[in-house]
């Protein structure tokens, strides 16, 4: 029998209104490896604590042992070593993201979650250290603070090596531009070979002396990655004026990059949860991203396992408030987010049944799902007014995720109340 996307939608949509209705999406995932669950919005509370929810159950049913978020690697480390009990035990959750301090702070300093840290820290205590769930940013925004991290870490650990010397090295080549990314990548026609070569020598010396390295706190893999992000954000900044669809895709395989990183330090069968922005974790083939040259990770993942390790989730929302700001830089807003687009994906959702739903796209119902429709994107910068014209990507939903949470009604995330540091770019 053959169904139109509306009747489709209403056959296969599954509503949820506890826990238990989670179950069959449990069971889909199987004994996928790396699960992505995505979000709308980096300002939708919902997103958040479902995803938490979600992630507690891999944890304890499936035996997941760490999830990698769209943060920075140096401010989840505090996080993560505060879950496994490295750090300062006098600590709460909520102080320990205050290390979250770079524009935009709200995506990770917050309450929503300070209650899934304080879990995490609570699971981990009762665990063996190799059996501790972990906690880590696979962002590559940090390239000063990772810099600062790895030479804080050499000084510290062997301060008459090469590495120490290779980092102080790499880290005089941007010190000038005093951790203002718009200002390197201005000045990368000049001579920013220079920089490409310090370190793609500090990352390569470190790769050769990672036994040096191993300890009972990760110091290898932070280590590791921190150099990886010098690399990696170099090439980023040296492009982002340049070529946007370039830029993406550096950041993109990045996190790939960063994320086989983290599943290589727990073991080759390791399962690792992931928890980042829609446009990351859908699929990009099944996006007009495509049409733009542009790659995404979740696109990768799918390409480098085979299609039973690697299980995305998209989520979803008709109209709430959310947190976001109003241009680059500035203080967050509480925003209102208006109905959905007519015709959009969400709009359908909302129109066929105005209740939360939840939608599994296997072999039987996918195809059902392969029409193109637009599909809400809100970033951290959000304006209304212009909702309707640029926050729609045109999806095949069926193809670009595994399966589909929808929350008809959301409200903001509440942000902990921090200083933040704004960036320029």
């Amino acid at each position: 029998m053959d169904f139109t996307l509306e009747e489709a939608v209403v056959n296969y949509a599954l509503p949820i209104s506890s826990d238990d209705d989670f179950a069959s999406l449990l069971e889909a995932i199987g004994d996928a490896k790396i699960v992505l669950l995505g979000e709308a919005s980096h300002g939708t509370s919902e997103f958040y604590t479902v995803r938490a929810k979600l992630s507690k159950m891999l944890i304890e049913q499936k035996g997941f042992s760490a999830i990698a978020v769209e943060g920075d690697w140096p401010s989840a480390q505090h996080v993560n070593r505060f879950i496994k009990g490295h750090g300062h035990q006098k600590e709460t959750g909520r102080e320990v993201l205050k290390a979250f301090e770079r524009w935009p702070t709200w995506m990770w300093a917050n309450e929503e979650i300070a209650v899934f840290i304080d879990w995490l820290k609570k699971y981990n205590d009762y665990k063996d250290s190799d059996q501790k769930v972990g906690f880590y940013g696979i962002d590559m925004y940090s390239l000063w603070e990772s810099m600062e991290e790895i030479i804080r870490y050499l000084t510290e650990s062997n301060p008459e090596g090469a590495d120490l010397k290779l980092a102080k090295k790499a880290f005089s080549c941007f010190e000038p531009f005093n951790g203002m990314p718009d200002h390197y990548a201005m000045s990368t026609a000049h001579f920013s070979q220079v920089c490409i070569d310090e370190v793609s020598n500090l990352l390569s010396s470190i790769c050769s002396h990672k036994k040096h390295y191993e300890d009972e706190q990760e110091s290898n893999l932070n280590l590791k990655v921190n150099a990886l992000i010098a690399k990696n954000a170099e090439e980023y900044y040296r492009t982002m004026l340049q070529d946007n669809a370039l830029s993406w895709n550096i950041r993109d395989e990045h996190m790939v990059e960063a994320l086989k990183e983290v599943k290589a330090h727990y073991g080759e069968d390791a399962k690792i949860i992931v928890w980042e922005h829609n446009t990351h974790i859908g699929d990009a083939r099944a996006t007009t991203m495509k049409d733009d040259g542009m790659t995404n990770v979740g696109q990768l993942l799918r390409e480098q396992y085979k299609k039973d390790e690697v299980y995305a989730v998209g989520f979803g929302t008709h109209q709430g408030t959310v947190i976001a700001a109003g241009e680059w830089g500035a203080p967050f807003e509480v925003i209102n987010v208006p109905p959905a687009r007519q015709h959009s994906w969400e709009d359908l959702l909302h129109s066929t049944g105005a209740f939360d739903k939840l939608f599994i796209f296997n072999d039987e119902s996918r195809k059902y799902f392969t029409s193109w429709i637009g599909h809400r994107a809100i970033g951290v910068v959000f304006n209304p007014e212009y909702e309707a014209f640029g926050n729609y990507v045109p999806s095949q939903m069926g193809n670009r995720y595994d399966a589909f949470i929808y929350i008809d009604q959301t409200k903001a995330l509440t942000p902990l109340k921090l200083k933040e540091k704004t960036i320029d770019s």
